[in-house]
């Protein structure tokens, strides 16, 4: 018999069984963890890591009579073995025991997504994400204006940020909860 034969059905055989892998989705390799190259046992979801999110800073750039400018500064880095997608980082901007400002960095997806707005986290390099937000003086809160005129604040922020894996169907929603309390 020719050898022929025995190569050409080993490479069919071979073309066939990556091709069923690759249209029914399924993955053989377990890439969102270092924990090993194979996927957990059946039943078993891989483990996904949270991003870590620190405060990068809070800096007054502006305070004039009838408005002041903030900017706030995240720093989040993916800790998992793959890359992630960060949707959207919301957080609470409070000075003292008052709330002083709710804002988003990002877009939380809807039922039709047209365009995207999240940002893609590589594995173990830092995202710098930025907000600047401007409060308007409306007179209410001259303890606040006296504050932010000093530079003498008591900041706190509280938030959450929704991350998937490399697709948005992909992991699941995971949610990271975070509070910062800089200091004065």
């Amino acid at each position: 018999m020719n050898p022929r034969i025995f190569v050409v059905a080993a490479v069919g055989a071979l073309v066939v069984a990556l091709g069923a892998v690759a249209v029914s989705g399924q993955s053989l390799i377990n890439d969102v963890s270092e924990g090993g190259l194979l996927l957990p046992p059946a039943g078993e979801p891989a483990e996904i890591v949270p991003v870590r999110i620190e405060l990068d800073g809070i800096t007054v750039e502006e305070v004039t009579r009838r408005a002041a400018t903030i900017e706030v500064r995240f720093e989040v880095t993916n800790t998992n073995f793959k890359s992630v997608i960060l949707q959207f980082l919301k957080y609470e901007l409070y000075e003292g025991a008052d709330r002083i400002y709710v804002g988003e960095i990002g877009e939380r997806p809807d039922a039709f997504v047209a365009g995207s707005n999240y940002f893609t986290l590589l594995t173990d390099r830092p995202t710098m994400l930025a907000d600047s937000i401007t409060i308007r003086n409306t007179g209410n809160t001259p303890e606040l204006w006296a504050a932010l005129e000093s530079g003498n604040l008591d900041w706190r922020v509280l938030g959450e940020a929704y991350f998937n894996l490399s697709s948005m169907t992909s992991g699941g929603e995971n949610v990271v909860e975070f509070e910062f309390r800089p200091a004065p």
